[in-house]
C-alpha cells in the first residue's frame, strides 16, 4: 500500500516537472508571464506609494479612500472593457499583445502624467484615465495565458501565471520601492 501511494506521488511530481518543462520552453508564455509580473510590480507599488504620495503632494487627508474606490471602479471597468475589446477587434494572441501593449503604454503615460499635475482634480481624472486603461490589460493576458499552450496545460498555466505575479510582482515591490526611495534621500 505505501510503495503505491509513494509511486502515485512520485508519478504525479514527474508529471509536473515535465509540465513544466514544457511550459518554461514556450517562449509567448514566458514573455507574457514576465510583463504580467512587471505590471503587477507597479500596481503593488501605486497601491502602497500612491496614497502616500496623495498625502504628501496633494494634502488629501482621505487619499487612501480616493484611491480606493478610483481603483475598485477602474478595475472592474477596465477589466471589463479589456475583455470587450479583445472581441470587439476578434480575440487572437497577436491582437491580444497589440492590446496589452497599447493599453499598457497609454496607461502608464497618464498614471505617470497624474503625479506631474499641481491640481488634484487633473491628479485623479489622469490618474483614474491610467488606471483604467492598464486594468484593460486583463482579459488579454489572460487570453494570452490560456491559449498560448495546450489546452491539458492550461490550468497550470494560469496557476504558474498567479504564483509568479504576486511572488515576483506585487508582493515585493512596495518594499523594494521603499528600499531605493531611502538610497535616494540618503
Amino acid at each position: 500500500y505505501k510503495s503505491s501511494y509513494a509511486n502515485a506521488i512520485w508519478k504525479s511530481f514527474t508529471r509536473f516537472g515535465k509540465d513544466m518543462k514544457v511550459l518554461c520552453k514556450e517562449k509567448v508564455f514566458v514573455v507574457n508571464v514576465l510583463g504580467y509580473v512587471s505590471y503587477n510590480f507597479v500596481i503593488g507599488a501605486y497601491s502602497y506609494w500612491g496614497p502616500k504620495a496623495g498625502y504628501n503632494i496633494y494634502k488629501m487627508k482621505n487619499a487612501d479612500m480616493i484611491f480606493g474606490v478610483v481603483t475598485i471602479i477602474c478595475g472592474i471597468v477596465g477589466t471589463l472593457s479589456g475583455g470587450f475589446m479583445l472581441d470587439h477587434v476578434t480575440a487572437t494572441i497577436p491582437n491580444a499583445f497589440k492590446l496589452l501593449s497599447g493599453a499598457t503604454f497609454l496607461g502608464a503615460i497618464f498614471c505617470f502624467t497624474a503625479f506631474t499635475l499641481k491640481s488634484l482634480y487633473g491628479f485623479i481624472a489622469l490618474f483614474a484615465l491610467g488606471e483604467l486603461l492598464v486594468f484593460a490589460t486583463q482579459a488579454p493576458v489572460n487570453y494570452v495565458c490560456l491559449h498560448c499552450v495546450k489546452p491539458s496545460l492550461r490550468p497550470l498555466s494560469m496557476a504558474i501565471s498567479t504564483v509568479a505575479i504576486h511572488i515576483f510582482g506585487d508582493v515585493p515591490s512596495s518594499p523594494l520601492v521603499g528600499i531605493v526611495q531611502d538610497h535616494i534621500h540618503s
